[in-house]
């Protein structure tokens, strides 16, 4: 029996968990996510179809089916009228910077073809849920700043000449193009929204897995790829976000936006639900207390930490407050961004600072 025949539903999905020297137990202990290694966890991959580290549906009809056989069997049902792809193209993460991430960047899409024998590459966005005032994060060259100037930097590994130390805020997001050097943390818990890839090249002397040295030879070449795909002139910032109210007690925050994916934040009371009708998958991960979530038939409790993928086929999605919920997704972005904030009133200018192509 398939969920074609069935009628689709929201699916449950695997979301492993990774453990890299820079992690911690704040996905645990501030977000509540139950389940989780007692290891030090850096990473939890909420939805993803990265090869060999993609998410499987856990139950109903489709249990045990992976993501990447479901975008192959089903692309409309799953993505939308008129799409089609060889893989889900967001990823989401759980991101514990409990120490500090390795200064690094993401090929852009024609660099990763070009360098990396990729599709595409990895424009991302961080979505600040919780970090101590002072913190900040590096993102982007400093203006006037040349490759000589760059490379001696990172042979120095003076990254403060070079990069820009930006204040981290929670309730804030960055969009982060492709070929943006970058690192955020110490003790800063960030939502993750990327294209699907795991492309990255990164200047520190320690392997981020075990914080083993990096041979000096090896070292200086994963320096020659970073520069080799670093893009200069990209200067990202923080935004607050912009906010719509959508009902009595619920509001609609669009984080970032862009051709890759679109973030949003919805919080509800308990005067009327969180309503939203959708044309494209949408990730809803939980970022508060548990909810109750309803999609036509369907229903369920979604945890503390926990992600639902909702298929384009279901069409619309009901969540019972008080909720603290995100939702991101691959949009149309005049339908799903542009249109809703310029009827709030939003003018362009202000619309484009979510992110790109807008």
């Amino acid at each position: 029996m398939t969920e074609a025949a069935t009628g689709w539903r929201p699916l449950r999905v695997s979301a492993p968990a990774r453990q890299l020297v820079f992690g911690g137990h704040a996905i645990a202990r501030h977000l509540g996510k139950e389940g989780l290694p007692d290891w030090a966890v850096a990473e939890t991959w909420e939805v993803s179809d990265v090869s060999g580290n993609g998410s499987r549906v856990l139950d109903g009809p489709l249990a045990g089916r992976s993501l990447r056989e479901l975008v192959t069997e089903y692309p409309e049902e799953l993505m939308g009228e008129g799409w089609s792809g060889r893989f889900f193209p967001v990823l989401t993460k759980f991101i514990d910077a409990s120490g500090t991430l390795p200064v690094h960047l993401h090929a852009d899409d024609a660099t990763a073809r070009l360098l990396e024998g990729q599709a595409n590459g990895k424009t991302e966005a961080w979505h600040i849920l919780d970090a101590p005032p002072g913190a900040t994060a590096l993102c982007g060259v400093r203006s006037g700043v040349t490759e000589e100037e760059l490379h001696q930097a990172l042979l120095d590994q003076d990254f403060d000449t070079v990069l820009r130390r930006l204040p981290v805020r929670p309730g804030e997001t960055i969009y982060v193009p492709g070929g943006t050097p970058h690192s955020f943390g110490p003790r800063t818990l960030v939502y993750e929204i990327e294209q699907t890839s795991d492309v990255q090249q990164h200047a520190m002397r320690w392997n981020m897995e075990d914080g083993s040295p990096v041979p000096e030879e090896r070292w200086h070449a994963n320096l020659d790829a970073l520069m080799a795909e670093v893009r200069l002139e990209s200067r990202p910032n923080f935004h607050a976000g912009l906010r719509i109210g959508c009902g009595d007690g619920v509001e609609r925050v669009f984080c970032c936006a862009g051709p890759y994916f679109a973030l949003e934040r919805w919080h509800a009371g308990t005067a009327e639900p969180l309503r939203h009708s959708f044309a494209t998958a949408q990730i809803l991960t939980n970022v508060g207390a548990p909810v109750e979530v309803r999609s036509g038939s369907w229903s369920g409790e979604l945890g503390r930490g926990r992600t639902l993928l909702l298929p384009a086929a279901v069409g619309g999605v009901e969540v019972t407050g008080p909720a603290d919920v995100l939702l991101g997704y691959l949009p149309d972005l005049v339908r799903d961004v542009v249109t809703p904030l310029a009827a709030a009133g939003y003018p362009p200018e202000v619309i484009a600072t979510l992110g790109e192509g807008l």
